[in-house]
């Protein structure tokens, strides 16, 4: 039996099927769309516009040119919203909206008559989530992502949000910069449509989306105001269609193997730390794991090749000027699996087998001339941290990473909010910073691990402090931040035993973070310690009872890959 295509796809059930299909027939001719396209198979493009979402802003051009591209290529487009996420316009945080994204995305793919789907996406958590239902859905799809911004200008200076929204507010948090001057900073650190021009989160997952073969060759760094932008969109709408017919279904796409090289490219790009979140998450919804011990294997395999912000010099339309991703992959060739597919059929050898015919030296090096002989990214693991933790070794300050201090502890982010900056907060550079119950559960799992210096260091000229929590941090940021604690303080981890005055070692060659206190002492300790209270009511209810830990990818435990039953 052949499967239906098109408007026949899927039919709402009235009990009679064939009035299914004559009145869906129907309700799309008032849409002005003729008889011929209407018999023509039917790509989604799931789009995500929003008001609140400042990346978003060049969706309709992308929209525009992925249904020129499948229009021409003999299928019917059909964009389709859903839930749009803006980084800093979601409180508490976007991620407690991502598994939300995920599951409308996913439900909406499979619900309507759809053959094939591109996902338009860029802020942070939008990629993650698209690629999370798409795993699910599994329908022949396309990832497409809006871009990078193009930087902005300062007294000579390029800008680029965030990790100069950031480095300007600590220089005015250290009385370095006036209110004038910070307040003219505003307006020039975020001057186009795209996402963060930096290695941000929504760079580091379009570059993940590409490594994974989700998206077409070369398409993960163009700048959002680009031509080549749109010109990848239509070619999007072109690949999408030829899908249809010979369909290569993420499942086929997203393998332990494209997952590794993932991995690996986060690597070699230095990229944020959440991507380790959302690719986890990604590849469990298909049942793959990636172990720590692996993480860590890969990390200490595959060097820093990319000079770019917020661990070097950079900026994302430099990274596209210099080669993109196709030039770190080509230096890093001989670490990947080459076997892997991509949503346009050609091998990761394929795709490689071209040599560049140019690269830009100053911002993608070369794999014998690094910027550092391993990976950004390593997992930590210790009492304080029995299920892992998360350090972005190339973004810290190497005299940090073999360290014991005294603890400086914050209960929450009410506790941190009003006792940072107090003048008599007993705190001294050589301290390390606890943020506690900022977790998944407790908090949401905001990106409230950059804790701020307190002012009276900044002021004194410390730059940089040891800090650690069970919160996550902006992939534009820097800094010796141990995140993603696992368990949670909010749910009984050891971190909930920390107390001031506590000594802490971290030791970046052991990969360790420890609590010098015994055992007995920390299981004395946390018997003592409430837990969270979950809401009552609505999404954050269920959010809170069912989101996993970061080391699962903070997914839904209802919506991770399960065995089918026997």
């Amino acid at each position: 039996m052949t499967k239906k295509q098109g408007l026949k796809r899927g039919l709402t059930h009235y009990g009679d099927n064939e009035f299914a299909a004559y009145l869906r027939k129907s309700f799309a001719r008032s849409m002005g769309i003729s008889n011929e396209l209407l018999d023509k198979p039917i790509v989604g493009i799931a789009m995500t516009p929003s008001g609140f979402n400042s990346c978003h802003r060049g969706m309709p051009e992308l929209v525009d040119a992925v249904s020129r591209g499948v229009l021409a290529a003999g299928a019917l487009p059909r964009e389709f919203p859903t839930i749009s996420l803006g980084e800093v316009f979601l409180s508490p945080t976007s991620m407690v909206y991502r598994n939300l994204m995920a599951m409308d995305t996913e439900e909406m793919v499979s619900a309507q008559p759809m053959d094939a789907v591109v996902m338009i996406g860029g802020c942070d958590k939008t990629v993650p989530a698209q690629l999370m239902g798409a795993a699910s859905a599994n329908i022949p799809t396309i990832q497409l992502v809006t871009g990078p911004m193009s930087t902005g200008r300062h007294r000579g200076e390029r800008l680029g949000a965030c990790t100069d929204c950031r480095r300007f507010w600590g220089k005015y948090r250290a009385n370095e910069i006036d209110e004038a001057e910070i307040a003219a900073i505003e307006g020039k650190l975020s001057t186009t449509s795209g996402t963060c021009g930096v290695m941000g989160t929504a760079s580091t997952m379009a570059c993940i989306a590409e490594t994974l073969g989700m998206s077409l060759p070369d398409s993960a760094a163009i700048p959002a105001v680009h031509s080549e932008r749109l010109v990848a969109a239509e070619e999007t709408g072109r690949a999408i269609v030829q899908l249809i017919n010979k369909p290569i279904l993420p499942s086929e796409i997203i393998t332990e193997k494209s997952v590794e090289n993932a991995f690996r490219a986060l690597m070699a790009i230095s990229g944020s730390t959440n991507a380790i979140v959302h690719l986890t998450a990604v590849a469990g919804r298909l049942g793959i794991k990636v172990s720590p011990t692996r993480l860590n294997e890969i990390s200490d395999e595959t060097p820093v090749l990319v000079n770019l912000k917020p661990v070097g010099e950079g900026y994302m339309e430099d990274f596209f000027a210099a080669g993109g991703l196709r030039a770190v992959l080509h230096e890093i060739k001989h670490l990947l699996h080459l076997d892997t597919i991509n949503v346009v059929g050609k091998t990761l050898a394929e795709v490689l087998e071209e040599p560049m015919d140019w690269v830009d030296r100053n911002y993608i090096k070369s794999f014998d001339n690094p910027i550092t002989d391993v990976g950004g990214l390593i997992s930590v693991k210790g009492n304080i941290a029995p299920d892992g933790a998360i350090f972005k070794r190339a973004a810290a300050s190497p005299e940090l990473f073999e360290v014991e201090g005294r603890a400086v502890v914050f209960e929450d982010l009410e506790d941190l909010a009003n006792r940072v900056d107090d003048p008599d907060l007993d705190v001294e550079a050589n301290d390390i910073l606890v943020l506690k119950n900022a977790g998944p559960v407790a908090a949401g799992m905001p990106e409230a691990g950059y804790l701020p210096i307190p002012k009276k260091l900044a002021r004194s000229g410390v730059k940089d402090m040891v800090r650690i929590s069970d919160a996550r941090m902006s992939g534009t940021a820097f800094g010796t931040i141990i995140l993603h604690v696992s368990p949670e303080a909010g749910i009984g981890g050891p971190l909930a035993a920390v107390e001031s005055g506590d000594r802490i070692r971290f030791s970046v060659k052991n990969k360790s973070i420890d609590l010098l206190l015994d055992a007995e002492t920390i299981a004395t300790r946390l018997k003592h310690k409430p837990r969270i209270k979950t809401p009552a009511r609505g999404y954050k209810s269920l959010y809170s009872k069912t989101v996993l830990q970061a080391p699962d990818g903070c997914d839904f435990d209802f919506l991770v890959h399960a065995e089918p039953d026997v």
